[in-house]
């Protein structure tokens, strides 16, 4: 202890930011991420006196914790004390990220992070891709003949032990830094042999999330790209470097989505008939025969859940019906109002704006639209398209799903959140000190 106490400058720097790249990398597994959490924090609870906070560091940390904070406000709301603290207990890293990560922000080395961590998680899912191939191979067999196409993202996904929307979120922020690297490195005129090793990295990045195949997933990482390509190219190149720039992109994305949908007919139709299939039974589902197997993930599910959701929630508008007890709730209005295809399956809200509505009232949606809208300030003002990136992706994620009920999303989010807003904190120092 007293060794870790009297730590050099130089080593603690090192241990602090490889404990960032480490746990980002690790978000997809939960266990040895928690573990890594807890160690995070003992390690800089040894060192709090190397804490040093300003006025908006400490604003910082007041809006990264705001969903923890709402649920400590409104835990009175709970009708079981155990189930009450177990809700509060996933938003724990909410308050450990932003403390110690903007506690320390001078030190957070954003760009090293960010490069240690696509790399070493696309590493990470090509392990697990080939670990799929040789323990699956039947799943693989029936992927080349056609057969389930539907299927494969997921089995896929549970192979790792994590839900598909949550792996290619993920994996869509991933692709977007990769694509990030491939032009820094042709900014920054590295050696032929970097940037070809980036331009791989960034195809093995977009098949896996043309793997997983989950919709909203490649919608964000196809929009993320555009941002990255506007911020990166449009603003520092000249028109003819530009439009050659966005041919080879082109040609490259291209190529890799055509050859994707031609292994996989299944595609094509997820897009477009599975996908807007009986819009005419909203809040009717059990009128379809075989709903389990028709619209299990469709559209006409999700707008009738968020139709219950709104119902349920215009009955508790101000206070809500408490953290613990939205689901339950949401699923016994379910039954009470027949829905039996929805109460069988207990599907909660998949809509996180919706989800906090439901359980805190209207300060819930607020929180959430502060929490997240955060990440979309800090972007902006930096003018990073990284950060813009991962703003989108995260609001969008949000509306179709409800990730901040997870931990894939909770601590996926603060986590960068922490680190975005200490980059920022940096260049706000930089701007200061050259004045």
């Amino acid at each position: 202890m007293h060794y870790i106490m009297t730590i050099s400058e130089k080593n603690f720097n090192k241990i602090f930011n490889y404990f960032l790249g480490l746990i980002a990398i690790a978000m997809i597994f939960r266990k040895p991420c928690t573990l890594l959490i807890v160690l995070f924090a003992i390690f800089n609870l040894l060192s709090i006196k190397k804490l040093n906070f300003s006025k908006q560091s400490l604003v910082l940390v007041f809006l990264i914790a705001s969903p923890l904070l709402l649920e400590i406000i409104m835990f009175w709301n709970n009708d079981y004390f155990g189930k009450g603290l177990k809700s509060l207990e996933k938003y724990s890293s909410l308050l450990i990220f932003p403390l110690f990560i903007l506690g320390n922000y001078q030190r957070v080395q954003f760009f090293k992070i960010l490069k240690f961590y696509s790399v070493a998680t696309t590493g990470i899912i090509l392990f697990f891709f080939i670990r799929f191939i040789i323990f699956f191979p039947e799943l693989i067999h029936k992927y080349i003949n056609g057969n389930d196409l539907w299927e494969m993202g997921y089995e896929f996904s549970n192979s790792i032990g994590i839900h598909a929307p949550a792996l290619n979120m993920h994996l869509a922020f991933v692709s977007i830094c990769c694509l990030f690297f491939v032009f820094k490195s042709f900014h920054q005129k590295e050696k032929w042999i970097l940037r070809l090793s980036n331009i791989i990295l960034f195809i093995l990045s977009f098949f896996f999330v043309l793997f997983v195949n989950t919709r909203m997933a490649l919608f964000n990482v196809l929009i993320g790209f555009g941002l990255i390509f506007f911020g990166e190219v449009m603003r520092k190149y000249n028109l003819k470097k530009v439009i050659g720039t966005m041919t080879v992109l082109m040609v490259v994305l291209g190529g890799v989505l055509f050859l994707f949908v031609q292994s996989n007919p299944y595609m094509k139709e997820k897009y477009s008939s599975v996908t807007f299939a009986y819009m005419d039974k909203v809040g009717k589902l059990d009128e379809i025969e075989h709903p389990e197997f028709k619209v299990f993930n469709s559209l006409v599910t999700r707008v009738s859940i968020w139709k219950s959701g709104w119902e349920l929630s215009e009955k508790n508008l101000l206070f809500g019906v408490g953290a613990s007890d939205g689901k339950p709730e949401l699923v016994k209005y379910f039954k009470q109002t027949n829905q039996l295809f929805l109460a069988k399956y207990e599907f909660p809200t998949h809509n996180q704006f919706l989800d906090f509505l439901i359980k805190f009232g209207i300060l819930g949606p607020l929180v959430v639209l502060l929490y997240i809208f955060t990440i979309g300030y800090l972007g902006f003002s930096l003018k990073n398209a990284v950060v813009l990136s991962f703003f989108f992706l995260f609001f969008t994620s949000n509306l179709t799903d409800d990730f901040l009920l997870r931990f894939d999303g909770i601590a996926f989010s603060g986590l960068w959140m922490a680190i975005f807003g200490s980059y920022w904190l940096q260049q706000k120092l930089l701007l200061i000190k050259s004045r």
